[in-house]
């Protein structure tokens, strides 16, 4: 029987067993994690469970007779303000519609196959942060993917990142600034890549050629440790556009102690607009995205397609906005709305910003 057959008709722990050229003592015990399984064997037991799309008999029990009334949801960590505020919308909206909330921490992909696996015998659909959409979901559980892209059966859900950041970086390049760097890895997930292609574009719709970028995870200290290369002349730049808030604050920090002058020695721009931006000084310039709205989606798709509504093919994707403060050169008090007329210079003393107002460009896709 051939394996798109048998997942058509419904994989047991016998075709899998045959399929893996195991026994099926060994099949469960690698559904059950033992720890006296050999990687090698764990491997092929689970490239076949995703082959033939198995789903554990309780769970498919389970489906048959009643819902669990509960979402999962999987997160590579809780660290960090916007892992909080998907978090929030995610749970806030799945609570209006009478549902709970089953919370796994997974950040490597093996992490991450396994808690899909656990999931699907306790949930009723799974949203899962920026994953691989070729290693999500065997079609037996709804799945929404968050911040990633969508395949057949599997539904994706994004903030716009590409023109956001053509459109950060083109700022910057417009008050003179000629050594950008984007900071943030851009193989850890596809929303950093698609900002990356962003400060790309801006570059090429100028005849420039963009630096490769300069990459660190999303932590406070990856942060601080560009700082410290930059103060020491490992990397040349005059403004950075970095993949998140957490980095740019961080590299602000450590080259103001350092005696570098932000924005007057180097511009520095962020993503995410967390509330530290706004009071920082220089205020940051940042991209704000919708991250409660986009958990709050997640939390309504998945209603919809436990409630039998077939998957979006297209990717769902919310606007974002561009909003500038003093950090990336810009002066004080500039209105809603509203560019300076002319830039001041790269090199130009910085003055603080001590006024509220923001300038905020959104951005469609």
């Amino acid at each position: 029987m051939g394996s798109s057959e048998e997942a058509r008709r419904g994989a047991t722990i016998y075709s899998v067993a045959d399929h893996a050229g195991v026994s099926i003592a060994t099949v469960s015990r690698v559904l059950q994690d033992s720890p006296v399984v050999s990687e090698r064997t764990k491997r092929k037991v689970l490239d076949s469970v995703d082959e033939l799309a198995y789903l554990p008999s309780g769970a498919a029990r389970s489906l048959a007779v009643r819902h669990h009334d509960t979402y999962g949801l999987v997160l590579p960590e809780l660290g960090g303000p916007y892992y909080a505020e998907l978090l929030i919308g995610f749970e806030t909206r799945a609570a209006e519609l009478d549902q709970s909330v089953m919370l796994v921490l997974a950040g490597t992909k093996e992490d991450r196959d396994r808690a899909l696996r656990t999931l699907a015998t306790r949930v009723d659909g799974i949203a899962v942060l920026g994953s691989d959409p070729a290693s999500v979901g065997s079609g037996a559980k709804p799945v929404v993917v968050i911040a990633g892209h969508a395949r057949a059966g599997i539904e994706a859900i994004a903030a716009e990142n590409v023109e956001g950041a053509r459109r950060l970086t083109e700022h910057l390049l417009e008050h003179g600034r000629t050594r950008l760097v984007f900071v943030g890895d851009t193989d850890a997930a596809p929303d950093l890549l698609e900002r990356y292609e962003g400060f790309v574009a801006a570059h090429h719709e100028r005849g420039l050629t963009p630096a490769e970028p300069v990459r660190a995870e999303f932590r406070e200290p990856e942060g601080t440790a560009v700082a410290e290369r930059l103060l020491a002349g490992d990397i040349t730049a005059d403004a950075l556009v970095c993949g998140n808030d957490e980095l740019a604050l961080a590299i602000m920090a450590r080259l103001m102690d350092g005696g570098v002058e932000v924005p007057a020695d180097i511009a520095i721009a962020g993503w995410d607009d967390v509330m530290a931006a706004r009071y920082v000084r220089p205020g940051l310039t940042t991209v704000r995205q919708p991250v409660q709205q986009l958990g709050a989606l997640a939390a309504d798709r998945l209603h919809d397609l436990v409630s039998g509504a077939t998957p979006r093919t297209e990717r769902h994707v919310l606007d974002t906005e561009v909003v500038l403060r003093s950090s990336c050169g810009c002066p004080p008090g500039v209105a809603a709305g509203e560019r300076p007329a002319t830039p001041p210079p790269a090199g130009s003393p910085g003055t603080p910003d001590l006024s509220s107002t923001e300038s905020m460009h959104p951005t469609r896709k």
